[in-house]
């Protein structure tokens, strides 16, 4: 006795059609990102601001020791220098993050911007 697992594409169409379109939509999703170069919409947290370019850098050190998981940004705002913190897709996972960052950073507020997704 034999048994064959789905060898012909065409012996189950909605399978097949299935596949197709997650393809289809992998495809589109990986244009969007060719095209935004993985930057989309989102969350970061903002530590740090102010005009001192080296207190920026000492702020920006002191957070990634004491948290190593989280990425770290350092950006200029004329005409402050900016430490932000983080990649969030969601305004719920910033806060989640936030709560644990407070302790240490209690000034440590949520904002908007753009975000790299990979």
């Amino acid at each position: 006795m034999s048994l064959f697992a789905q060898d012909n594409p065409y012996q189950n169409p909605v399978q097949t059609q299935s596949q197709l379109q997650v393809k289809q939509l992998l495809d589109k999703k990986s244009e969007y990102h060719r095209l935004t170069g993985g930057v989309q919409d989102g969350y970061r947290i903002k530590i740090h601001f102010g005009v001192d370019r080296e207190g920026a850098e000492a702020m920006r050190v002191k957070f990634s020791n004491r948290f190593p998981d989280f990425v770290t940004y350092k950006e200029y705002q004329q005409p402050n220098f900016v430490v932000l913190v983080g990649d969030f897709k969601t305004k719920l996972e910033a806060f989640e993050s936030l709560k644990k960052i407070q302790g240490e950073f209690p000034n440590a507020f949520i904002v908007k911007g753009k975000i790299k997704v990979g």
